[in-house]
């Protein structure tokens, strides 16, 4: 037995830094392993409560354990008080705890009387973070009497002063030390109305909320591997997500208390007992794009601190199609994703003087062919909704007879990426091997529970690694295939449509969702008369005979009036007392028979001035053209500097294939200096397809200062189709300065296409201070059309101040036409606003005609000779300003002069002098 102690006490070392409680776990007898989450479709027990995205009571008093919300979720609250004031109690105020904890925010909607509501934004008065009002609560003049005032639950948040001031002289007051610091609430505040509230009774709203905002390692360049300004001890550097892995990790950290640092909800670890790089994968793989656009697993879920660990974590393993795993001690993640095989298991690395377990088909009893679910439906007021049975024929009848079950996912909101996940459990459930093999030391110190090898042709997960007291390893593994995760036959989530509020006609005194615009009627030789058009909501209702408006120029007190008599139309023209250049007011009302109460709709404004009479129709169709093509170039400065993430070690796998990986590493450290080359080469062949990649690795690293070189080297080769691709990625940290440089080039080419691609980007950063610089270049060509494209990005960010640019050529090439662009857009501002201005140049195609095209978005646009003695063309405010036009015809409306007294209208055919 010495001779296993001493192995033992060497593995430790390697393992778990030479502790000696470990040499003694491991000369004892070691068994690290996945929890399965397959087994859950045949031994479901019983939970205290559905675990889901909603909280659909209100709770009372004090009595009720901490929860929190992972994501975005629908709830009622927790009521902690109430207090009414004023003649007759007129005023009343309600608070109500959303969740523990800082939250992101109030999604734009809210629940009330069974229908959807718009939250409307209201100033801010106090030290809320929001204030809104809730659409359609308004009195007769049209001020709001439900109103809601959010705090997110930050530490140091104020005390609501309003709530405090109008409860001082009450017998329950709100005190001025309760600041709810660490607690996401609302005070609901409403002012009674017998018609709002009288029939209906005090309302319950259900919020939708944003939220915790959560730690992403990932995004944190003081943990290895991470990159960003996220720090695990300060939430302030927190985003919200909906990350299923990001959920996981942080519900293991704990929500703690603020003073006390008690862990209120979840497990209380600390980072250092969290397998960081399962987690990274995990939530690599869930922000991961499906081919539908949509990233592959997301999640959202109330939970409390009387919650079973256990239960809360299968959630959010069942929400990534995943397992939870304990590795060498540390707790981590498998997420439902493909993995390459990391060895072969073969004959010689199996002892024969040892027994092995293998089950290559379950039992009937242990496997299902009809799998049905539930999904969180927000189209349905996030209620639960039936997901598409996932269940095969040949199954079935292989089967002997239907074997049906069900597994929920209620903790998900997004209708494809249930269904996706159902389908997932029923590929795992139907795959089902199992196997119990003894393997040499050699082979078992060389794999790790969760990895992936294949054996007798096909891929096993190790779900358990075990050592006994003489160091025999032993693997349970459980069969798998990359083909469970491949959605190519998968169908979208069902389709759910909203329910739609009943509205009783009788009730209706005026016009619905009214709004009025202005438009131009064609006039005789192309020219155009200004009009007002008047939108509304078609009437179910045959009493009502007539739509009536009410218009006024804005800032005057005149009052003009038109009607419509078929209300069934929605909408109406009027050129009645409508002149140009103004911005017009208008309401509206309805005419009944038999009479009734009738109400005027609020005033609405146009959004812009009327157009002048004689301007033709094409200049706000060409206003709208070049507004939507800045807009798109914004989008895409927008896109371009969006975090690039470079995937380094990336996994290929080939079913059936052969191959080799070979890994050196050299490693030097004393203290806290390290330096280390890493290299690794792979080869795999198969039938199909072959594969080459390597991977280069250098570190040196000195206390906080660090330094980087990452090269990988990828090529593919198929029957139709080869890839070739090399990512470069030179990193240098001191403390919080940080240099980056990374390079990706991509050449790509099969039967039917082609496409060359290179990025480049350079980073430099102090205390939050980022300068950046990112060109990307890129040509496809197929057999329908060809596309270069060049595009250099330059941002700086300094103290919440930023400035940034880019220039953009492109060309295209199709039978549809030939297009070319450039462009080139600056922004700059702080995080509070910014200022966009920007030019481009373009040959485009419409209806098969080619034509040219230039715009300029800018505050003033000047052009100048370069001579003192001329004066510049000026575009500004709206206005063109030119001293000397030699102008041979003039088409136009009116012309006046710069002092007002002489106007000249052209279309009426009148002059006006004022003295």
């Amino acid at each position: 037995m010495a001779i296993f102690t001493s192995i033992a006490t060497a593995i430790a070392g390697a393992l778990f830094g030479g502790s000696a409680l470990a040499a003694s776990l491991i000369g004892g007898a070691l068994a690290f392993g996945a929890k399965l989450a397959i087994g859950k479709l045949t031994q479901q027990k019983q939970q205290k409560r559905k675990y889901t995205a909603v909280q659909g009571e209100i709770q009372f008093g004090g009595d009720v354990p901490v929860g929190t919300l992972y994501g975005v979720g629908k709830t009622k609250g927790q009521r902690t008080f109430y207090a009414k004031w004023g003649s007759g109690n007129k005023w009343n105020a309600e608070v109500f705890v959303l969740a523990n904890g800082w939250c992101d925010g109030l999604e734009p909607y809210v629940y009330i009387y069974g229908e959807k509501k718009a939250l409307v934004s209201r100033p801010l008065i106090g030290n809320e973070v929001a204030n809104y009002h809730i659409e359609g609560f308004v009195n007769g003049s049209g001020d709001p009497v439900l109103t809601i005032r959010f705090y997110d639950g930050r530490p140091g948040q104020m005390v609501d002063q309003k709530l405090v001031d109008v409860t001082a002289a009450l017998g329950n007051k709100w005190k001025s030390t309760s600041v709810n610091a660490g607690i996401c609430y609302v005070i609901v505040e409403r002012i009674y109305s017998d018609k709002l509230f009288g029939s209906k009774g005090r309302p319950e709203i259900e919020f939708v909320l944003r939220g915790l905002r959560e730690y992403d390692p990932r995004k944190d360049s003081a943990v290895a591997g991470g990159s960003g300004t996220q720090r695990l001890n300060t939430p302030s550097t927190w985003v919200h997500t909906k990350n299923p892995a990001v959920h996981r990790l942080n519900y293991q950290l704990g929500l703690r208390a603020l003073v006390s640092g008690r862990t209120l909800i979840g497990e209380g670890k600390s980072l250092g007992q969290m397998d960081l790089a399962t987690y990274f994968v995990a939530m690599n793989v869930c922000d991961t794009l499906r081919s539908n656009g949509k990233k592959t697993y997301d999640c959202s879920l109330f939970v409390s601190g009387d919650d079973d660990h256990t239960e809360v974590l299968k959630q959010f393993d069942d929400a990534m199609a995943g397992y939870g795993l304990n590795r060498r001690g540390l707790s981590g993640v498998i997420p439902g994703a493909s993995q390459i095989p990391v060895k072969d298991l073969t004959a010689t690395d199996i002892p024969i003087d040892r027994a092995k377990d293998v089950q290559f088909r379950p039992s009937a009893f242990e496997r299902f062919n009809h799998l049905s679910g539930q999904f969180t439906s927000i189209e349905s007021m996030w209620n639960p909704e039936s997901l598409k049975p996932v269940y095969v024929n040949a199954d079935i009848a292989a089967d002997g007879r239907n074997r049906q079950t069900s597994v929920d996912f209620l903790q998900v909101t997004d209708p494809d990426i249930a269904q996706y996940l159902l389908n997932i459990r029923y590929r795992q459930n139907r795959m089902g091997g199992k196997a119990t093999v003894p393997v040499s030391r050699r082979f078992g110190l060389a794999v790790q529970e969760g990895e992936w090898i294949t054996w007798r042709g096909k891929s096993w997960l190790i779900s358990e690694w075990r050592a006994d007291e003489r160091l025999r390893i032993t693997l349970v593994l459980s069969e798998t295939s990359a083909a469970i995760y491949d959605d190519d036959d998968i169908e979208p989530g069902p389709i759910v449509i909203p329910p739609t509020p009943p509205i009783n006609p009788s009730l209706l005194s005026t016009v619905q969702n009214f709004n009025v615009a202005v438009g131009m009627i064609n006039g005789a030789q192309g020219y155009d008369t200004p009009a007002l058009v008047f939108t509304w909501t078609p009437p179910d209702d045959p009493t009502i005979t007539a739509v009536r408006f009410s218009y006024q120029i804005e800032g005057t007190t005149e009052l003009f009036e038109d009607q419509c008599t078929s209300p069934e139309d929605g909408l109406f023209r009027t050129t009645k007392n409508v002149v140009s250049g103004k911005v017009y007011n208008a309401r509206a009302t309805i005419t009944t028979v038999p009479d009734r109460l009738r109400t005027f709709t609020p005033w609405m404004t146009t959004a812009q001035a009327t157009g002048l009479q004689t301007l033709l129709t094409g200049l706000q169709q060409l206003q709208d053209d070049a507004l939507n093509r800045f807009k798109e170039l914004q989008q895409e400065m927008d896109e371009f500097f969006r975090p690039r993430l470079v995937e380094l070690l990336d996994a290929f796998s080939l079913e059936g294939a052969v191959g080799q990986i070979e890994r050196q590493q050299i490693v030097a450290s004393i203290g806290d200096a390290l330096a280390q080359i890493t290299e690794e080469r792979r080869v795999r062949v198969s039938e199909n397809e072959a594969t080459a990649q390597l991977l280069k690795y250098l570190q040196a690293s000195l206390g906080g200062t660090n330094a980087r070189l990452i090269t990988e080297e990828t090529v593919r080769a198929t029957a139709d189709s080869a890839l070739s691709s090399q990512i470069t990625q030179l990193t240098a940290e001191t403390g919080s300065n940080a240099a980056a440089i990374q390079a990706e080039a991509t050449a790509r080419a099969d039967a039917d296409s082609a496409l060359s691609s290179s990025i480049t980007s350079l980073d430099a950063e102090v205390d939050g201070n980022l300068a950046r610089l990112i060109q990307e270049e890129t040509a496809r060509a197929n057999g329908d059309s060809a596309n270069a494209t060049s595009i250099n990005g330059v941002s700086a960010d300094f103290n919440g101040r930023f400035a940034q640019g880019l220039v953009k050529f492109e060309a295209v090439a199709a039978p549809a036409g030939v297009d070319a662009r450039f462009s080139v857009l600056l922004r700059a501002g702080t995080s509070q606003s910014f200022k966009v201005s920007g030019f481009y140049v373009e040959l485009y195609t419409e209806g098969g005609v080619q034509k040219s095209r230039m715009a300029v978005q800018a505050d003033q646009f000047l052009v100048t000779s370069g001579n003192n003695r001329h004066y510049p063309l000026v575009f500004e405010n709206g206005e063109l300003k030119l001293a000397i036009a030699n102008i041979g015809t003039v088409n136009a409306g009116l012309l006046q002069s710069l002092n007002g007294k002489m106007k000249i209208d052209l279309n009426n055919g009148t002059i006006e002098i004022f003295s």
